[in-house]
């Protein structure tokens, strides 16, 4: 899956971690002021009703999770819906800011928007820096072989055994250390067409990736054999100060979940319900 990092431990815990995306423009009128150090203050629920806007980073080029149907149509995406439902029960407005994913903190601490929606993953770097909301993605590594492999069905059974990895990704290195061949692809769509070709006997990504494909391409082919044990959890980034901000959202969330919005919107794009 695209910009996700697992870190990992190669015992008999694999340890996860993965990272996401985002998206910046304007300053938003209820961002608050930059100070001294070019970082803006935190921001209140009461500050967000008063502007009746919620100002949202996000990518935008990031499919399925923020991102222009067809390139040019409106912006939507998993991410984008749930920000969306946010605001509804905050009672305001969705405002997006789009931005490249390597802007997408910096426009959050100038307070160009309010929030960022984007897959980003909780990591202990991250915690130190920005408030989260509680998690609305949660997500595992995988090993996907064909439907009739059945020699696979656990990490420590790639010992020997040749997958198909881009040299760049983690995923290659977790590859690695589980004993296996890599041979080098470009990414996902191609690792596939190896598997399927019989070149391959597995490959391993995360499994928001396998079933953002199943769920556009439905391939009875192909399975997960396995995954890790750990979890990554994805949330809403805030500025430090927002608390108050983070509290409503985590209780709009919280109903989101409740009256099943969050497990609509996850099967309308995996099949499945991620949100937990």
């Amino acid at each position: 899956m695209k910009r996700q990092f697992f870190a990992l431990m190669t015992t008999a815990v694999i340890a996860v971690t993965l990272t996401a995306c985002g998206g910046s423009s304007t300053p938003s009128a209820t961002s608050g002021s930059a100070g001294a150090t070019g970082t803006a203050s935190g921001l209140t629920l009461q500050q967000v009703k008063d502007a009746g806007v919620l100002k949202i980073g996000t990518e935008g080029t990031y499919k399925p999770f923020s991102f222009h149907e067809g390139g040019t149509g409106a912006l939507t995406g998993f991410d984008v819906e749930i920000a969306t439902a946010i605001a509804g029960k905050l009672g305001v407005e969705a405002k997006f800011e789009e931005t490249q994913w390597d802007a997408i903190f910096a426009g959050l601490e100038a307070g160009r928007f309010d929030m960022i929606a984007n897959q980003v993953s909780i990591t202990p770097e991250r915690k130190a820096k920005y408030l989260f909301s509680t998690p609305y993605t949660v997500s595992t590594g995988v090993i996907v072989t064909k439907a009739d492999n059945t020699d696979i069905s656990s990490f420590a059974d790639l010992k020997g055994k040749t997958t198909a990895q881009s040299l760049t990704s983690n995923w290659y290195q977790l590859a690695k250390d589980s004993g296996a061949k890599v041979e080098a692809v470009e990414g996902w769509a191609q690792a596939v067409t190896l598997l399927k070709q019989g070149r391959v006997d597995a490959t391993i990504n995360d499994k928001l990736t396998y079933l953002d494909s199943q769920k556009t391409k439905n391939d009875p082919s192909i399975k997960i054999a396995a995954e890790t044990t750990d979890k990554s959890e994805s949330a809403v980034a805030f500025r430090t100060g927002s608390e108050d901000l983070v509290k409503a959202v985590d209780g709009a969330l919280a109903e989101l979940k409740a009256d099943g919005t969050l497990a609509k919107i996850s099967d309308k794009y995996f099949g499945a319900d991620v949100t937990k």
